[in-house]
């Protein structure tokens, strides 16, 4: 799947504490999985509040789905449209583990790609549509639209025959109250 890549900005101070550039590239990060999706890392804090005096590329450390406890990740992914059927026989648990995702904190699975994270996710879709299957229903999404995602499973499935481009920023948060048995929701 042919996309442009993602134009990495990152501004910080220098020594004089003027604003100044210290990256304008596409980022380096980027990694192909096997069904043809394309992520494009941006950037990682570890802490919150944020230490902002930092000049070293943030990035620059291994990570998967879920964003580093306490932290963020900020990522572009490129859907690629699903071709034909799902392939049968493949390890859910297996997917999750490539995904830096724990089996064991998952629930439900609806879909060979359904997880969960404990996180609020903020989903930007740039470019192109794409379905966001849940535990009993689904949501179709255009450019434009945002998705806030509270911890949810679900699952991303490309059918628009066209890839999709969406922007996520992951923020760690506790462990939903949904996790738990007997929970219900505040009103």
């Amino acid at each position: 799947m042919e996309k442009k890549p993602v134009r990495r900005i990152v501004t910080g101070h220098d020594a004089d504490g003027k604003a100044v550039i210290l990256w304008d590239a596409a980022t380096p990060y980027v990694n192909q999985r096997g069904e043809g999706n394309v992520v494009s890392n941006v950037w990682i804090t570890n802490e919150s509040p944020v230490d902002l005096s930092h000049t070293r590329d943030q990035m620059n450390q291994k990570t998967g789905v879920p964003p580093p406890r306490n932290g963020s990740i900020c990522r572009v992914v490129d859907f690629a449209p699903i071709k034909g059927e799902l392939p049968h026989g493949v390890d859910h648990h297996e997917i999750l583990k490539q995904m830096g995702i724990d089996p064991a904190t998952q629930g439900y699975q609806r879909h060979m790609y359904t997880h969960r994270t404990r996180s609020i996710d903020y989903a930007i879709v740039l470019d192109g549509e794409i379905d966001m299957l849940l535990d009993d229903t689904q949501v179709h999404l255009k450019a434009g639209d945002i998705m806030v995602q509270q911890g949810t499973n679900h699952a991303w499935v490309n059918n628009s025959g066209k890839p999709c481009r969406i922007c996520f920023v992951l923020i760690d948060s506790n462990d939903p109250p949904a996790w738990k048995k007997n929970w219900m929701p505040k009103k």
